[in-house]
C-alpha cells in the first residue's frame, strides 16, 4: 500500500527541527499502519485454511454421497439385468442391512427335549419384524455349476447344509460355494435318522461332521440341522458337545413346482426359513435354477427379501 502525503512548501510548517519532527512521526505512523495491515492480512491468511478445509469437507461428503449412489444404481441395474438374464419373472428385493443387535432365539414351543434349556435352541423362524426369509439347502446330491453361477449373479443369499457322503465326490464344487460367501453347515456324515441312534453314534455322525468340514473347507461349523428334522434329547447333546451353537430346522419347503408350509395359513411371515435340497432333474421336473425361479416369485410376490441367515443368529 502507497502511503499518501500533504503537498506545498515546507516553509508553511515552520522551522527546520519541527519539520524533521514532524517527518520522524510520520515515519512512524507509516509503520503503524503497515504493522496495521500486516496484522490483518496475517489474521485473515489464517482463517482461510480453516474455511477451505470446511469447503473441502463438504465437497468431499457431496462426492461421496454421490458415488455411493451411483454404485447402488450400477448395482441395482446389474440386478435387473441378471433377473431377466436368468429368466425370473421380477427382480428379488434388496434385504435390509444386517440388524446391530442380534434377535434373541429361543426353542419352538413343541420342539422341546427334557433339560433342553441348556441345549442348542431348535427353531423353525427368527424372530424379525424384517420382511425377510432364509433360504436353506440341504444334503449337496446334485452339484450343478450354473445354480452357482445364477446365485453368485443375482446375489441371493442362503445356508448350505452338508452330508459328507454326498459331498466328497466333488469338495471343489463346495469350496467355489464357500468362496462366493456361501456358508457350509452341519447335516452330519451318513444322513441318518439320528433317534434311531445311540448317544455315541449320533456324536459320531455329528462330530464327524464337524471335523470333515474343518478339515477340507478350512471352518468349524456353528449350526446343525438334523437329517428328516428328527431329533432327541442325545442328538441336542450331542450337537452341544461338538461345538454347535443353534439347530435351524424351517418352516417352509419349496421344491421346482410348489411350496409347502407348515403353518396353518400355508403363508410365509417374517424371519421363516425356507428348506430346500440339492436336487436335479432325475429327482424333479426341473434343475435347481428351476427351483430358484420358482423359489424367488413367491418371495418377490409376497414382497419378502431373501437375507443372510447368519446375519440374524
Amino acid at each position: 500500500m502507497q502511503l499518501v502525503g500533504q503537498k506545498g512548501n515546507r516553509k508553511q510548517y515552520g522551522h527546520r527541527s519541527a519539520g524533521r519532527a514532524r517527518g520522524r512521526f510520520g515515519v512512524v505512523l507509516a509503520a503503524l499502519l503497515v504493522a496495521g495491515l500486516g496484522t490483518a492480512c496475517g489474521s485473515s491468511e489464517s482463517a482461510a485454511p480453516d474455511k477451505t478445509e470446511k469447503t473441502k469437507a463438504a465437497r468431499g461428503a457431496e462426492s461421496g454421497a454421490a458415488g455411493a449412489l451411483a454404485q447402488a444404481k450400477a448395482a441395482q441395474q446389474a440386478r435387473v439385468a441378471a433377473a431377466k438374464r436368468w429368466g425370473l419373472v421380477k427382480t428379488p428385493l434388496m434385504a435390509p442391512a444386517a440388524p446391530k443387535e442380534k434377535p434373541e432365539i429361543s426353542t419352538r414351543e413343541g420342539f422341546e427335549v427334557e433339560g433342553g434349556d441348556e441345549l442348542p435352541h431348535v427353531f423353525t423362524t427368527v424372530p424379525t419384524e424384517d420382511k425377510v426369509v432364509f433360504l436353506t439347502i440341504d444334503d449337496g446330491a446334485e452339484k450343478d455349476p450354473e445354480f452357482l453361477k445364477m446365485m453368485r449373479e443375482l446375489k441371493i443369499p442362503y445356508t448350505a447344509f452338508l452330508s459328507d457322503y454326498l459331498v466328497r465326490d466333488n469338495y471343489p464344487y463346495f469350496k467355489d460355494m464357500q468362496a462366493a460367501g456361501v456358508t457350509l453347515n452341519n447335516h452330519t456324515l451318513n444322513h441318518r435318522y439320528m433317534p434311531g441312534l445311540s448317544y455315541d453314534q449320533q456324536r459320531e455322525e455329528i462330530c464327524g461332521q464337524q471335523d470333515t468340514i474343518q478339515r477340507v473347507f478350512g471352518k468349524r461349523p456353528t449350526l446343525f440341522r438334523p437329517p428328516y428334522g428328527n431329533y432327541n434329547q442325545d442328538t441336542l447333546k450331542a450337537a452341544k458337545s461338538c461345538g454347535i451353537k443353534a439347530v435351524p430346522l424351517w418352516n417352509a419347503e419349496a421344491f421346482v413346482n410348489r411350496m409347502d408350509y407348515r403353518e396353518w395359513d400355508r403363508d410365509l411371515h417374517p424371519g421363516d426359513i425356507i428348506l430346500t435340497h440339492f436336487r436335479g432333474k432325475d429327482d424333479w421336473k426341473g434343475s435347481m435354477p428351476d427351483m430358484i425361479r420358482h423359489v424367488m416369485k413367491t418371495v418377490t410376490d409376497k414382497g419378502y427379501a431373501v437375507a443372510r441367515l447368519e446375519d440374524y443368529l
